[in-house]
């Protein structure tokens, strides 16, 4: 007797031989098991199509310049960002904006000169930062201040300014030894006469010319500002004074003189 194959049986066959829908990949990247690879493909740009689930993403060797505001579409899991040997000479504020569960950053090998705190701000978890080989003369403290849970930092080949400005650096990097790897590497690179000069052998002698703060340009502005404001203040001051003195010593006089007979 033959078995007969209704309409829902058919439709449940097809849909047992359907493959399984794969998380979304940019078509330019390898995608497999929450990895994301788009390294190598002249990319200038993030690719906003990346699955929601990815956890790695590997964005090395491309031409990307700027990370503007919101660069990554939401990636919520992701745990590692690998961009070195890219042009990357700008980071935005909130380029790094929903990356809060990010462990690793990978930007060595680039062009940063500046980096602000407000752009790490996102980064709460991040425990091993790489900014190897750019071109930071300083560093602010507070950029490292904002990563909480950072228990690596990377900062060798920089081309460091062994000036005053990099006083609050080498504190940082005194109280904080055990997490800089290749402390060897950090080398200054100006003034001339402390060339290739390790940072980490400078003592607290070499800054005693910085201890005294050295005063800014907007206070040398304000100075020139309030300076003449309150010396000709004070000369106002004095004429109208001196006028009230002269007009009570002039109204003493005429009732004195007309008090008399």
């Amino acid at each position: 007797m033959g078995c007969w194959m209704g309409p829902s049986t058919v439709l449940a066959c097809l849909l047992l031989l359907r493959p399984l829908l794969s998380p979304a990949c940019p078509a330019v990247c390898r995608c497999s098991l929450g990895e994301a690879d788009c390294s190598e493909r002249a990319l200038r740009e993030v690719p906003q199509s990346l699955s929601a689930n990815t956890s790695t993403l590997w964005l090395g060797y491309n031409f990307i310049t700027v990370l503007g505001p919101h660069s990554f579409p939401p990636l919520p899991g992701l745990l590692l960002l690998s961009l070195p040997h890219n042009r990357l000479g700008l980071i935005h504020s909130q380029a790094l904006v929903g990356l809060g569960a990010l462990q690793e950053l990978d930007l060595s090998n680039n062009y940063l000169t500046v980096l602000t705190p407000e752009t790490f701000l996102p980064l709460t978890s991040l425990a091993t930062l790489n900014l190897g080989s750019n071109v930071l003369g300083e560093l602010e403290p507070r950029v490292l201040h904002t990563l909480p849970q950072l228990q690596t930092l990377l900062l060798q080949d920089n081309p460091w300014v062994c000036s005053c400005g990099i006083l609050p650096l080498w504190r940082w990097l005194s109280h904080n030894r055990e997490k800089v790897r290749e402390k060897n590497l950090l080398l200054c690179r100006a003034p001339e006469q402390l060339n290739k000069y390790p940072i980490m052998a400078f003592g607290n002698e070499s800054f005693r010319q910085c201890q005294e703060t050295p005063l800014s340009a907007q206070h040398y502005i304000t100075f020139l500002i309030i300076g003449p404001f309150s010396f000709m203040a004070s000369i106002f001051f004095c004429t109208f004074m001196g006028s009230i003195i002269v007009i009570y010593h002039n109204l003493r006089r005429e009732s004195h003189f007309w008090r008399r007979p």
